[in-house]
């Protein structure tokens, strides 16, 4: 990443402090449970970090419409406890052992565990989204909840299958992109924004997440293991393709389209290796079509920022595109 974009991104961090550390701590009040396994796996999920980029675009949703409150406090909690909540499930049903550069905490608690500790930390997302006393939020974590659901099911249904691009995007918003949306309406909410202002903003929380995933399944065959924390290539040796490799399929030969497929039936690389599907990557410029794709939906995510009143905050949310398509990680 650029100094420039670091610089930035220290910037922002320094707008949000105060905010992001009552986040931290309201964290770690709401991960304590009766049950200490559950208290032991929510704080060991909150101590691996992670960008807290979800509680970020809704504080600065809510701030950019002139909020200020304890409300943008909880649902930050709230939002970073669901995207929690939907690592474990993730973890457990791609047998998953590394997650940020450490043990995934199937690996030291088991999956019977990890999955009611999931479940559990869904429910405390609710439980604190309630002391707003607001059905649109309950209505709107409802809804998204049955997104992902719905996403994680679609994706085990297409495992091994060379889908569309169409049903490629349809499954990273329901996975990745509907929870970005979803924050930037519950800031929106929160300030008593129009319904035109909470249109525009959940337009651009769905923009920004669908380049963030693009980008992060770009990562996932292009960047090394030390830099993910995780294997190189797990998506496509789990059987997902993703959409550099869609447009490999769709535009590479016939030996190409087959190299990718025995990947997919095998679930390994036991007879394709990781350098022959690089390659073929290479050979078809399926990166760079991915990434025109990510900056594509980043200049949108801007777009939908036209009406927004100028802030502090709303220059950070025009930024916010550019870090997601220049990360490295």
């Amino acid at each position: 990443m650029s100094t420039l974009a670091i610089a930035t991104a220290r910037e922002i961090f320094d707008l949000l402090r105060d905010d992001l550390v009552a986040i931290e701590q309201e964290l770690g009040r709401d991960a304590a449970s009766g049950v200490s396994t559950i208290t032991e796996i929510a704080e060991y999920l909150r101590e691996g970090g992670g960008k807290r980029i979800r509680p970020m675009l809704l504080l600065l949703s809510a701030h950019a419409l002139g909020y200020a409150g304890q409300g943008a406090i909880r649902l930050g909690a709230v939002v970073e406890m669901v995207h929690t909540a939907t690592l474990v499930h993730d973890d457990i049903i791609d047998g998953a052992d590394i997650r940020r550069g450490r043990p995934s905490a199937n690996t030291t608690w088991g999956n019977e565990k990890c999955v009611l500790a999931g479940d559990w930390l869904y429910m405390q997302a609710f439980k604190v989204a309630l002391e707003e006393k607001d059905l649109r939020v309950l209505d709107l974590l409802i809804g998204l909840t049955q997104q992902m659901v719905e996403g994680e099911l679609l994706q085990i249904q297409k495992l091994g299958k060379a889908v569309s691009e169409a049903e490629y995007y349809d499954l990273i918003f329901r996975k990745t992109a509907c929870l970005f949306a979803v924050s930037m309406r519950l800031g929106a909410i929160l300030a008593g924004s129009t319904e035109a202002q909470e249109t525009s903003l959940a337009a651009y929380g769905r923009a920004v997440g669908l380049a963030f995933q693009i980008v992060d399944d770009v990562l996932d065959l292009t960047a090394t293991e030390e830099v993910l924390g995780k294997p190189v290539a797990s998506d496509l040796r789990e059987g997902k393709a993703t959409l550099a490799v869609i447009h490999s399929i769709d535009h590479g030969t016939a030996a190409d389209r087959q190299t990718i497929q025995r990947v997919l039936d095998d679930r390994s690389f036991e007879h394709v290796t990781r350098e022959q599907i690089q390659q073929i990557l290479v050979r078809n410029s399926s990166v760079e079509y991915a990434m025109s794709v990510a900056d594509r939906y980043a200049e949108q995510a801007r777009q939908a920022l036209a009406s927004l009143p100028d802030s502090e905050f709303k220059r950070s949310l025009l930024w916010v595109p550019d870090f997601v398509v220049a990360r490295d990680k």
